[in-house]
C-alpha cells in the first residue's frame, strides 16, 4: 500500500500586479512502511496475552499469529479480553504461522514463550521462513545458547536470547556493579510467591556480575558449612537467600553494608506488564541484527563495564556487555 503525499508550492508571477499568486498541487507516492508482523509461540500464557496486548498498542507491529497448545481455536484477541477480537486464532502449528506470513514476504519476529526443550527447534523454524526469534524461556541451557549461535551464523539471521525482559531488573544490576566497588559486604534476599529452582536466574545474575570484578566480599563470613547463612554462589563470597511465600510478588533485594551504613537495592514484579517495554526493545533490537556486527546471537545476561554498548538492551557480542538507553 502506498502512502500519498501532498506538497503545496506557491509560485509568484511578476508579470502583472494583478496577478495574484497561485497555488500549484503536486502529488508524491512513496512506499509505506509495513509493520513488523510479530508471532507469538506460547500466546495463552499470561506473559503470552500480556505481549499480544503490548504488541497491538505498539508503534510499527502488528500480531500476525499466535501458537500455543491450549485454546486452540479461539481468537487471541478475545482470549487477552481485548474490546475488539483480532481475528487471529490460536494454532498448535507454528510451521503454518511462519508459512503464512512468508508468502507474505513481510518482516516476522517470532516471539518464543515456550520451555527450553522446544526453543532450538522453533528458532530452527523461524530462520527456515526467514524470521528472527526473541526467546524468554526460563532456565536456558548454555548449550542451546551456542547452538542458536551456530545455526544463526550459517542463516546469516539473528537471535535475541533474553534472561530477563524487565528494565529494572537491568537497572538494578547496573546499580548492583556500582555499588560493588564502593561496599565490602553484599548479601542477596529474594522472595518468590511459589517454589522454583532457587537461586533464581536474577539472584544468579546479579551475583556472577558481582564475581571477578576484583572485589572479595564478606571476608568476616565465608564459612558454607552454616546451611541457614544461605547459598555461596562463586568464589567471591556473595550469598543468596531464598524466600516462598504465597501471595508475595517476586522480589530482589541487594544489600550492601560499610562502616555505618546500608545500601540496599530492590525490585519487585507485580505483573507481567512490566516486561512489556523491554520486550518492544528486544523486537525492534533484533530486526537490526548483523551477522558482519558480530550479534547474530545474542544472549542477554552477561555485564561488562568495560564498553557498554551504543543503544539497545544488555547483549553480548564478542564479550559480554550490559547497556541501557
Amino acid at each position: 500500500m502506498a502512502a500519498l503525499s501532498y506538497q503545496f508550492q506557491f509560485t509568484i508571477y511578476k508579470v502583472s500586479k494583478n496577478i495574484k499568486a497561485r497555488p500549484s498541487i503536486s502529488c508524491s507516492m512513496q512506499p509505506s512502511q509495513s509493520n513488523i508482523k510479530v508471532v507469538i509461540n506460547g500466546a495463552a500464557k499470561d506473559i503470552g496475552r500480556a505481549a499480544v496486548v503490548a504488541v497491538t498498542k505498539a508503534r510499527g507491529m502488528e500480531v500476525a499469529g499466535a501458537v500455543d497448545t491450549e485454546f486452540v481455536g479461539e481468537d487471541i484477541g478475545k482470549l487477552c479480553d481485548m474490546e475488539e477480537p483480532l481475528e487471529i486464532p490460536i494454532l498448535n502449528d507454528l510451521t503454518m504461522v511462519l508459512g503464512s506470513i512468508s508468502q507474505a514476504k513481510e518482516t516476522g519476529v517470532v516471539i518464543d514463550f515456550t520451555d527450553p526443550s522446544k526453543v532450538y527447534e522453533n528458532v530452527k523454524q523461524a530462520t527456515a521462513f526467514g524470521m528472527k526469534s526473541v526467546v524468554y524461556v526460563p532456565r536456558i541451557q548454555l548449550d542451546t545458547i551456542a547452538a542458536l549461535s551456530s545455526l544463526c551464523e550459517k542463516a546469516s539471521t539473528g537471535c535475541l536470547v533474553a534472561p530477563t525482559l524487565s528494565i529494572g531488573c537491568i537497572l538494578l544490576q547496573q546499580a548492583a556493579i556500582s555499588a560493588s566497588f564502593h561496599f565490602n559486604n553484599v548479601e542477596i534476599v529474594e522472595s518468590r510467591a511459589e517454589a522454583m529452582d532457587f537461586p533464581s536466574l536474577d539472584a544468579t545474575q546479579i551475583a556472577k556480575n558481582l564475581s571477578n570484578l576484583g572485589q572479595v566480599y564478606n571476608r568476616e563470613d565465608l564459612s558454607t558449612d552454616i546451611v541457614a547463612r544461605g547459598q555461596v554462589l562463586g568464589e567471591d563470597g556473595v550469598r543468596v537467600h531464598s524466600l516462598v511465600l504465597p501471595g508475595i510478588p517476586s522480589s530482589t533485594t541487594v544489600y550492601f553494608s560499610g562502616p555505618g551504613e546500608v545500601y540496599s537495592i530492590k525490585h519487585d514484579i507485580t505483573d507481567p506488564q512490566c516486561l512489556m517495554p523491554g520486550l518492544i526493545l528486544a523486537i525492534r533490537k533484533v530486526i537490526r541484527l548483523k551477522v558482519s556486527n558480530l550479534q547474530s546471537s545474542v544472549w542477554l545476561g552477561e555485564v561488562s563495564v568495560k564498553r557498554p554498548l551504543s543503544s539497545g538492551l544488555p547483549c553480548m557480542g564478542l564479550r559480554p556487555q550490559y547497556s541501557l538507553h
